[in-house]
């Protein structure tokens, strides 16, 4: 397992530029293995690390946290990955077991959890080395630009809607469909659900039926909650809005014991009346995308029922241009950068 040489695009210090190295990757430690990336997804996230979002990140660092690659070397006491395995690394880093929340099984709420591209140099690279126990298996039928989104947005938006406590026929709305969104409508479909998208524009209608919404909701020509109500009341609501009045709005559109979900942070502080809450017996709740095996279920899920995100691509060395793209909103609906391996 000799040391290897390969590129990498790196931020220097919170809020600078992204930087183009030659670097070397060194050989996996203990309980680590070290992957050949060949797709990694951009996801908004990253401007955590670009932006200094996080206390405590090391700088110089590398984004990337939807990778999608090849075991290039395994350290010892990894007995289930093997080089040439196809993996995907996600937001979820590795957790230590030992924490409360570990002794319990919540491998994703670890209290000392690390995270990819934050904790250690993520996949804007040719190589990353990462925990053993971070790893998901990536089926043979499903290509690396397909895979490597799965593993946040995909994760993300499948993990929190199979754990809601919606039945299969249960009304589930997804608010916004964007590079979240479109990978929820097509998993609320897949999955069983009455499924509504709601978004801004008549324009979206046919987009959200070709992900297999069931009905489609104008928010800027009708009353999204009303609309739910007129079915019932959502017993799933979805939100992948940064819009913080649109997402209180939301909340009666539940029906009773409905649940409101927010997996796309607000972009600030939101209200909502506790009547509804309490004499609905409501609740609103946020979702931690997942760990290795949620990733590779949802990568085995989305190969089984064709959930496919829409993607733009570019090579790592145009990595500045793909992650303005993707700040910019702009994008159709996720950025992958490909290394060409």
């Amino acid at each position: 397992m000799p040391v290897v040489s390969g590129r990498s695009v790196q931020v220097t210090a919170a809020g600078g530029a992204f930087e183009l190295v030659q670097k070397e990757f060194p050989e996996p430690g203990p309980g680590e293995v070290r992957i050949r990336v060949q797709a990694c997804g951009v996801c908004h996230s990253d401007s955590i690390t670009k932006f200094g979002g996080f206390p405590g990140i090391a700088y110089p660092r590398t984004p990337g946290h939807e990778v999608a690659g090849v075991v290039d070397a395994v350290g010892s006491g990894v007995p289930l990955f093997k080089p040439g395995q196809r993996v995907g690394l996600g937001w979820h880093g590795g957790h230590c077991g030992y924490c409360a929340p570990c002794r319990r099984g919540d491998f994703i709420l670890c209290a000392n959890q690390k995270i990819s591209g934050i904790s250690f140099d993520g996949g804007y690279a040719d190589y990353v080395n990462a925990p053993a126990n971070a790893l998901a298996l990536i089926p043979e039928d499903l290509v690396d630009v397909d895979a490597a989104p799965l593993m946040c947005a995909g994760v993300t938006t499948f993990n929190s809607l199979r754990n809601s406590g919606a039945r299969p026929g249960d009304t589930v709305a997804v608010l916004g469909i964007g590079g979240l969104g479109h990978l929820g409508v097509q998993f609320a479909a897949k999955s069983g659900y009455r499924t509504v998208a709601i978004a801004r524009g008549q324009d979206k209608a046919p987009l959200a039926r070709q992900l297999g919404a069931h009905i489609y909701i104008d928010s800027t020509t009708q009353n999204p909650a009303a609309e739910l109500q007129k079915l019932g009341g959502a017993a799933v609501i979805l939100s992948t809005l940064t819009n913080a009045e649109a997402l209180a709005a939301a909340v009666n559109g539940l029906a009773p014991k409905g649940k409101l979900i927010i997996v796309g942070v607000p972009d600030k502080p939101f209200e909502v009346g506790a009547v509804p809450l309490i004499m609905g017996s409501r609740s609103i709740a946020g979702w931690p995308s997942g760990t290795g095996m949620d990733s590779e279920e949802t990568l085995n899920f989305s190969a089984l029922t064709g959930v496919k995100p829409m993607t733009e691509t570019y090579p790592l060395e145009r990595a500045p241009e793909a992650f303005d793209r993707m700040m910019s909103g702009k994008a159709r609906f996720r950025v992958v950068l490909t290394t060409g391996a």
